[in-house]
């Protein structure tokens, strides 16, 4: 054995002891660039993506295909793009992003069947112009569902039934729409039924925003309860995660994720981003201080909320269903427009150039340390 002399003692003292807390195993599995988000979370749940026709036939597909195993067409679906007058449908686009997850065995999320936005003029008003008959209106909410719902039967999992019908108010539970207005709380109602006859074995969901929000997930909370215990078809609740990196807190989400649980619904987060500006209870104006540029200080913030918002997946993983990304990356996001047109945002774990970003490799860290 070689001599070692007393001045190199202490740095293999120091190789040992790294050696030791970081084994060799934790510091090569660390990035490992064949695995996809889908291949690390495939014990845990689904990782999906919203996708437009245009994504399906551009760059992103490789992306798309090696992290995703889920879509959800991001508008392709919504009453107003795919069913614009009554006797008219627009299937292209819808048709083309269920066909490639067909192809390349994903599942699909259908969004959505019922919302105040999207939405035609025409189901609200008869040929003479004036507002339909709750009768009517039921009709033709039924019509449709069964037209969308018959025609991607057998391949699309789990619909977004009823999207964002409670109310931003806290002194009302659900959003005065002219859904509403005319059919009452029975438009919720009867769509789920419409949805469950159309498709008894797709999973079918309510799909809302700010549900981490404590006032506003009591009232979601007391609109479920209602519907499940009138034997409405609702199996499952969409939170859709548009946060930022000021909310939610860890707290938060937990409470959320046990409220809904205990009324044994399947809960997906259904629409996930993390904006880097406040969201948009704080929203402001574009102004020239807006500098639209992702700066560390922003990463930093976004790489923390994303690790703790996975943690906590993690830890629910026997609750949640599935997780979906709002848009593949911050090439194109819909937050570009909203709730500030022009204004850059990079919410997503995939930047401009499509190359993972640091928050990736923090939402995947469980695999690390296992």
């Amino acid at each position: 054995m070689p001599h070692i002399g007393p001045t190199k003692r202490p740095l293999l003292f120091f190789f040992f002891l790294f050696t030791f807390y970081f084994p060799a195993s934790s510091q090569t599995n660390r990035v490992d660039s064949s695995l996809g988000l889908k291949d690390y979370f495939k014990d845990y749940f689904s990782i999906g993506v919203a996708v437009s026709y245009q994504d399906l036939h551009s760059d992103e597909v490789p992306l798309i295909l090696k992290h995703f195993n889920s879509l959800t067409p991001e508008n392709a679906m919504k009453m107003g793009p795919i069913h614009p007058k009554e006797n008219e449908f627009n299937w292209k686009q819808a048709d083309s992003i269920v066909d490639f997850a067909v192809r390349h065995g994903m599942k699909v999320r259908g969004h959505n069947l019922c919302w105040h936005e999207y939405t035609p003029s025409w189901l609200f008003v008869d040929s003479a112009g004036n507002q339909v008959t709750k009768q009517a209106l039921l009709e033709r909410l039924r019509a449709h569902i069964n037209a969308v719902v018959g025609r991607y039967k057998g391949k699309i999992y789990a619909w977004d039934v009823v999207n964002e019908a409670v109310s931003d108010s806290p002194q009302v539970l659900l959003r005065n729409s002219l859904w509403y207005q005319i059919a009452g709380e029975d438009f919720i109602v009867q769509a789920f039924q419409y949805a469950h006859q159309a498709d008894p074995n797709a999973t079918l969901f309510y799909n809302d925003y700010n549900t981490e929000r404590p006032e506003k997930m009591e009232r979601v909370y007391t609109l479920m309860k209602k519907l499940l215990a009138e034997g409405v078809p609702v199996q499952g609740i969409g939170l859709q995660a548009h946060w930022s990196i000021y909310e939610p807190s860890g707290e938060e989400l937990e409470n959320a994720i046990r409220k809904f649980s205990s009324l044994g619904l399947k809960i997906q987060f259904t629409e996930l981003d993390i904006s880097i500006y406040p969201w948009e209870k704080f929203v402001r104006k574009k102004t020239e201080t807006d500098l639209d540029q992702f700066t560390p200080a922003l990463e930093a913030q976004q790489i923390e909320k994303y690790k703790m918002v996975f943690e906590v997946f993690r830890k629910n993983r026997d609750k949640i269903t599935g997780i979906t990304f709002w848009n593949v990356s911050d090439r194109r996001t819909w937050l570009d427009y909203y709730p500030v047109p022009g204004r850059k945002n990079y919410p997503l774990l995939f930047d401009t150039g499509l190359n993972l970003k640091k928050a990736f490799w923090k939402v995947v860290d469980f695999k690390v340390s296992r």
